[in-house]
C-alpha cells in the first residue's frame, strides 16, 4: 500500500464520533475513529481488525453472491450469510416433491451438501490508484473523462488479473471521484448449500413485518465453499474440497445487553448522503411514487396467485420478494425525508457553499449548474420510471425486450448464418428459462395494468409513436380497463414465446419480419425503441453532467472548511467498510418504548396457524412452548432471543453481514433497518437509526433443536 494512499485517506476518515454514524474503510480507520471504537469497548488492535500480512477480521468476511456479505464462521469454510441472501439458491433447489424452501434443508453430512450456481469473493488486497487513473484523464473535458475512465479503470486491472488463481480487480470511486482505490478479489465458484430453516422462519412476517422492529424472524442460511485438492478456486467438482479459511469467526453464546459494543464488516452497497436539494426533490416527487405505484400492482396481481397454489408460490418466490422489499423501502423512504425536513436541511447547507463559493471560480456555479442538469431532465424522470417498473416489470415483456439483439442480427445482412444460428440457440435456452418462471394468470393482469398506467400517467407526448393508437383501433376505448385486458389477453394467446409450434417455425426459419410481427417483441420493443431512440441519451448526459458536479462539489465543500472533512467518510459502493455503534433500545415515537430484544414469547404472540406471513412449523411451536433452549437460553431474560437492534450504520449489500463484539466473536446477522429511519441512504439519523439482526443464539437453536444438525454446530467455535 502506498504511503500516499495512506496520508490522503487517513485525512479524511479521521472522525471525532458525535453519533454513530459511518461506513469506515477498515484498512483506515484513523486514530480518533478507532480511540472511539475502543472507548465503545472494542479489545482489538487495528492489526486484528484489518491486516494485510496476517491474518486478520477481514479475511473472514466475504462478497456473497452478487450483492450480499457472508462470513467465515469455521476452519472448514462454512458460511452464515441471511436466509434472503440465499434465497434463491434455496428455491432454485427445490422442487414440490423436496420443497426446501417451505420445509428447511439441512446436511448432516458433506455428501448431502447442494451444488449452486452462487459464488463468492474474498479481498485480497488493496491498492491506490489515483495518480494513475488521473493522470490518464488529465486535461479532458466532463464529457471525455466520462467516456474514457471505463477504459482507464480496465487497463489497471488488466495488469492484476489472474484468472488461474481467481484473482480479477475492481476499482471503487470515492468520494464522488475524488479518489480511485482498486480492490482486488479472490473468486471462489464452488459453493455449496448446507442448511436453510423453513420459509415461515426465515421470512417470519413477511411483508407486514418488513422493515419493522419488533421483529421475531430467522433470517439466515447456511454454505460451504470448496476449493480444488490444492486449494485454489475451481469449478464444482466431487473431488473438490473444503476450503481452509485465512481466518473464521468464532461464535459466542454469552448474550448480550443494552449497551453492548457492537461492530458490522461487510460490503454496503450503496449511499447518497452528499445529495443535493434537486436529487431530494425528484426522488420524493417522481421517482419513488412511480416506483411504489407500479410494484405495488405487481405485488397485488403475484400474490393473488401465490396465495392460492403452493407451485406458484414456489415458481414466484424469488422475484416476489425482490419486488417486495424494496417496494415498502422507498415508500418509507418518501416518508421520512419528508417527515423530517431533509430537503431543507439540504438547501440550508447549499446555502452556506453558495456564499462561500462566491468569487471562486471552480466553485462558484455548480449549484445553479446541478439545478440546470435537474430542470433538464426532470421531464422525463417519470417516463424512464415507468419503463423499468412498469412496462419491463412484466415477466413477459422482460423476456421479449431480451430478443433485442437477436433483431439486430437478423436485420444485419452481413450477419452470418452461424452467428444467427448462436444467437437462436441461446434465445430458446432464455426462453426456456423465461417459461419455468413464468406464471401466466398474474402476468397477463400485470401486462394490461402497467400499460394502461404508462398511458395515463406519462405524457402523450413520450409515448410510442402510434402504439397506444393501435391498441384503440383494436380493442376500444384507451380509457376503459377492459380494452387492456383484451389486449394483454391476445399477446399471451399469440406471442411465440408461449407457444411451442410457433417458436418452433421461427427458429427453424427465423427472419427480422417475423420476430417484429410477434406480440410481445412488438409492444417490448416500441417502448425500448421509443426510450433509446429520444431519451437515453438524455439520461446519460443527465448523469454524465451529475457525476462531474458531484466530484466538483465535494471537492468544494473540503475546501470550504477543512475541519468538516474529518467528519467525512465516503459513500457506500459495495466495497468492504465497517460501521461500529452499540446494541441499544430506542423510543420511535412518545410514550413509546422499544426494547433491544425481542424473544420467543413474540413469536408465540403473533403466529397464526396456516397465514401466509406469520405460520410457523408445528415442531417449532412444541419447542418454543415446551422451552426448550437448551444451552441458547438468555439467563437474563429466561428466554430465548429472537433478534436484536443496535446503531450500527449499513445498508443494502450489509445483508448477512457479522455483528462481533469487542472481543472478535460473532454474536448475530444484520438483515435489515428499521421504518423510522428509512432515509438512511440519504440521511443517517442518529436517534432513530437502528439495524436489525438476528441473534446468532436463536440461529444456532434452529440448526440443532428444530433441524437436528449438530455436525454444524460441532463445527463451531463456540464461546460460552
Amino acid at each position: 500500500m502506498k504511503k500516499l494512499f495512506i496520508m490522503a485517506l487517513l485525512s479524511i476518515s479521521l472522525f471525532k464520533a458525535q453519533a454513530d454514524e459511518g461506513m469506515w474503510l477498515p484498512m483506515l480507520l484513523g486514530k480518533q475513529v478507532y480511540a472511539d471504537m475502543v472507548k465503545r469497548g472494542l479489545k482489538l488492535t487495528p492489526e486484528q481488525l484489518y491486516s494485510i500480512n496476517k491474518a486478520s477480521i477481514k479475511d473472514a468476511i466475504i462478497i456473497f453472491g452478487g450483492g450480499c456479505t457472508g462470513e467465515i464462521v469455521s476452519s472448514q469454510g462454512l458460511i452464515f450469510t441471511n436466509h434472503h441472501c440465499g434465497y434463491s439458491a434455496i428455491s432454485g433447489a427445490s422442487t414440490v416433491e423436496h420443497n426446501y424452501l417451505a420445509d428447511g434443508f439441512y446436511a448432516y453430512n458433506k455428501d448431502q451438501e447442494i451444488q449452486s450456481k452462487l459464488t463468492v469473493q474474498f479481498l485480497d488486497r488493496i491498492e491506490d490508484v489515483t495518480k494513475e487513473v488521473e493522470d490518464a484523464l488529465k486535461g479532458l473535458s466532463n464529457e471525455e473523462r466520462s467516456k474514457k475512465i471505463g477504459d482507464v479503470y480496465k487497463s489497471i486491472t488488466d495488469k492484476v488479473a489472474d484468472k488461474e488463481n481467481g484473482l480479477a480487480g475492481r476499482i471503487y470511486a470515492m468520494f464522488k471521484g475524488n479518489q480511485h482505490i482498486m480492490y482486488v478479489y479472490k473468486t471462489y465458484r464452488d459453493i455449496r448449500l448446507v442448511g436453510a430453516p423453513p420459509e415461515s422462519v426465515g421470512k417470519f412476517g413477511g411483508d407486514t413485518d418488513n422493515w419493522e422492529w419488533p421483529r421475531h424472524t430467522g433470517d439466515f442460511s447456511i454454505f460451504r465453499v470448496y476449493t480444488s485438492k490444492d486449494g485454489k478456486p475451481a469449478e464444482y467438482s466431487k473431488d473438490n474440497v473444503p476450503l481452509k479459511p485465512k481466518y473464521f469467526l468464532p461464535v459466542s453464546i454469552k448474550g448480550l445487553k443494552d449497551g453492548d459494543f457492537s461492530m458490522i464488516y461487510g460490503y454496503p452497497g450503496s449511499t447518497n448522503r452528499y445529495e443535493i436539494s434537486n436529487g431530494i426533490k425528484l426522488k420524493n416527487e417522481i421517482e419513488n411514487p412511480s416506483l411504489v405505484g407500479l410494484r405495488d400492482v405487481r405485488l397485488k396481481y403475484m400474490h393473488e396467485q401465490m396465495i392460492k397454489d403452493p407451485a406458484v408460490k414456489l415458481k414466484l418466490a424469488d422475484n416476489y420478494a425482490s419486488v417486495a422489499n424494496y417496494w415498502k423501502f422507498f415508500d418509507g423512504e418518501t416518508k421520512q425525508l419528508i417527515k423530517y425536513h431533509v430537503y431543507d436541511q439540504k438547501k440550508a447547507f447549499e446555502n452556506k457553499f453558495e456564499a462561500w463559493a462566491k468569487g471562486k471560480p471552480e466553485f462558484e456555479n455548480i449549484l445553479q449548474d446541478y439545478a440546470k442538469n435537474y430542470a433538464d431532465w426532470t421531464p422525463y424522470a417519470k417516463q424512464r420510471q415507468y419503463l423499468i417498473e412498469g412496462i419491463l416489470g412484466s415477466h413477459l415483456a422482460g423476456a421479449a425486450s431480451g430478443l433485442a439483439s437477436l433483431e439486430a442480427k437478423l436485420l444485419n445482412n452481413t450477419t452470418p448464418a452461424a452467428d444467427i444460428k448462436k444467437a437462436v440457440e441461446a434465445a430458446a435456452e432464455n426462453r426456456k428459462s423465461f417459461i419455468e418462471k413464468e406464471d401466466l394468470p398474474s402476468d397477463e393482469k400485470i401486462l394490461a395494468a402497467t400499460c394502461m398506467m404508462f398511458y395515463n400517467d406519462v405524457d402523450k407526448s413520450q409515448h410510442p409513436i402510434g402504439f397506444y393508437e393501435g391498441i384503440k383501433a383494436a380493442y376500444g376505448s384507451l380509457n376503459d380497463e377492459a380494452t387492456f385486458k383484451k389486449w394483454a389477453h391476445d399477446v399471451f394467446a399469440k406471442t411465440m414465446l408461449l407457444d411451442d409450434a410457433r417458436w418452433n417455425a421461427f427458429a427453424a426459419a427465423p427472419t427480422a419480419a417475423a420476430l417484429q410481427e410477434d406480440p410481445a417483441f412488438a409492444y417490448a420493443s416500441a417502448f425500448i425503441k421509443n426510450y433509446t431512440g429520444k431519451y437515453a441519451s438524455l439520461y446519460s448526459a443527465f448523469r454524465n453532467k451529475n457525476d462531474e458536479l458531484g466530484r466538483l462539489y465535494m471537492k468544494g465543500i473540503m475546501e470550504m472548511n477543512p475541519d468538516a472533512v474529518k467528519k467525512m467518510y465516503p459513500d457506500a459502493n459495495f466495497s468492504m467498510r465497517v460501521s461500529y455503534g452499540n446494541v441499544k433500545s430506542y423510543n420511535p415515537r412518545d410514550a413509546v418504548h422499544y426494547d433491544y430484544v425481542t424473544t420467543s414469547k413474540g413469536i408465540l404472540e403473533k403466529y397464526i396457524p396456516g397465514d401466509y406471513e406469520f405460520n410457523l412449523p408445528a415442531n417449532q411451536i412444541e419447542l418454543l412452548k415446551k422451552r426448550d433452549f437448551g444451552q441458547y437460553i438468555d439467563k437474563s431474560r429466561n428466554d430465548l432471543v429472537i433478534n436484536f437492534i443496535t446503531t450500527n450504520d449499513i445498508t443494502g449489500g450489509n445483508s448477512g453481514s457479522p455483528v462481533i463484539d469487542g472481543n472478535g466473536n460473532l454474536i448475530g446477522l444484520a438483515f435489515d433497518g428499521n421504518y423510522e429511519a428509512l432515509s438512511h441512504k440519504i440521511a443517517f439519523d442518529k436517534n432513530l437509526n437502528r439495524t436489525i439482526c438476528v441473534d446468532v443464539r436463536y440461529v444456532l437453536w434452529c440448526i440443532d433443536k428444530l433441524g437436528g444438525a449438530k455436525n454444524i454446530i460441532n463445527e463451531l467455535k463456540l464461546v460460552r
